[in-house]
């Protein structure tokens, strides 16, 4: 796949919780090895389309989705879909640090170890140093592997997460708010790295600020109601928004 071809491409989704519909005729492609950020106010359905786009919904009784999601062409939807293999290559990072409760090594390890992605202990030594040096995080940690995860800081917890995420070699790299629990300097930290990431993997990321929208991404969403209100290259939609519902949101009139 070359990166004019979509990584994902979602026709007509509409989504329900209950009954209730929650999404209505998202249509959007999303290219490989780029940002693309959805933005929007509160409860407007970003966060619920993102966990469309590995089937995280389906662990919420009662809800249902119309239309197609595409990942290199094969829809996600489709019942022949391994669950597990889908959710491998489209991994999840979520606003709060979740780390499990285990050691630093063992984190990153436990995704390897349960997919044996790796066949000697070489290996996966290996690939845990590796995966933590792609966050930053192995000159921080090294001397500290056996220890609980929990004592690391927030910061230093969300990249866990990510090196835990990075370590099943996913393909696409969603992000839920990754930096709300974050103060300012850990969150550049964190920009740093989604920039970073960028050049192996595409990656989509919710977030409520607008500036980081601007900074990490080269194409964002407006969502509002949810209904996907805008999707342009992001300098365009911040400078010169298509759409007067956009530039009441991005001038703080609206929202």
């Amino acid at each position: 796949m070359d990166d004019l071809t979509p990584k994902i491409i979602v026709e007509n989704l509409d989504f329900f919780y209950d009954g209730k519909q929650a999404l209505y005729q998202i249509n959007i492609d999303i290219y490989p090895k780029q940002v693309t950020a959805l933005i929007g106010p509160s409860g407007c359905g970003k966060s619920t389309f993102l966990r469309c786009l590995n089937r995280m919904n389906d662990t919420i009784p009662n809800t249902r989705l119309t239309g197609n999601v595409l990942l290199d062409g094969e829809n996600i939807y489709s019942d022949s879909i391994d669950l597990a293999y889908l959710r491998q290559k489209v991994g999840m990072v979520f606003q709060k640090p979740n780390p499990f409760p285990k050691s630093v090594y063992d984190n990153v390890a436990y995704g390897p170890r349960r997919l044996g992605l790796t066949k000697t202990q070489k290996e996966l030594n290996d690939l845990v140093e590796h995966c933590l040096n792609q966050v930053g995080l192995w000159d921080e940690v090294k001397d500290h592997l056996k220890e609980s995860a929990f004592n690391l800081s927030l910061e230093q917890q969300q990249r866990l997460c990510i090196s835990r995420v990075v370590a099943v070699k996913p393909e696409v790299i969603l992000m839920d708010e990754p930096t709300s629990a974050l103060d300012p300097i850990s969150t550049m930290t964190l920009e740093e790295l989604v920039s970073e990431l960028k050049e192996s993997y595409t990656i989509v990321i919710v977030t409520h600020n607008m500036e980081q929208a601007a900074r990490v991404s080269e194409v964002t969403g407006l969502f509002w109601l949810g209904e996907l209100i805008e999707f342009s290259q992001t300098e365009r939609l911040f400078t010169l928004p298509a759409h007067e519902l956009t530039e009441g949101y991005i001038t703080g009139r609206m929202g």
